[in-house]
């Protein structure tokens, strides 16, 4: 079985006039990413393949995510699919991972990573904000060996995790 980690970028700064795919992350952003990428690595759930929005902040969050892997910014692979992308666009994305891939991580943007979680897993519920993928929140989805074949209810959703809940000082 294969695993997806499903990323929604971190939190980002809407203060300036910048357009929406130009938007950094905020400090409390750079924060969280770094924690869920620490996260992640005491878990042991270091991706083989990471595919990332190019959007600037899912780009930052991918960045800073590698960092504390102790990958680098090489080791993230961005695909203009992932911004704004629907489910079919996502499982096309997928479906280019190298086969090799046992554990990839993507890092894009609601409502699109909300809608593969929902396409993926046939049972879901919201945290008790309403919220499925807050900023910076992490799903783990075990999927059949084909990443080129995910069909509709194929994956067992695993965990979520938002890095708001794993530092009280985030």
């Amino acid at each position: 079985m294969r695993e997806l980690l499903l990323i929604r970028h971190a939190k980002s700064d809407r203060s300036d006039d910048l357009p929406d795919f130009d938007r950094p992350l905020k400090s409390r952003g750079k924060k969280e990413a770094l924690r869920m990428g620490e996260w992640l690595l005491e878990q042991g759930l270091c991706p083989d393949w990471i595919v990332s929005s190019p959007a600037q902040r899912a780009h930052d969050t991918a960045e800073k995510l590698c960092k504390s892997l102790g990958l680098t910014d090489d080791d993230i692979h961005f695909d203009d699919q992932i911004y704004e992308a629907d489910i079919d666009s996502l499982k096309h994305v997928l479906a280019d991972c190298p086969a090799s891939s046992q554990r990839v991580l993507l890092v894009g943007h609601n409502p699109g990573l909300e809608d593969l979680l929902l396409d993926l897993v046939d049972e879901v519920e919201a945290d008790e904000d309403g919220k499925l993928m807050a900023t910076a929140t992490l799903a783990r989805i075990q999927l059949p060996d084909d990443w080129s074949d995910l069909d509709t209810n194929c994956g067992q959703l695993i965990s979520i995790t938002r890095a708001e809940r794993l530092d009280d000082d985030i």
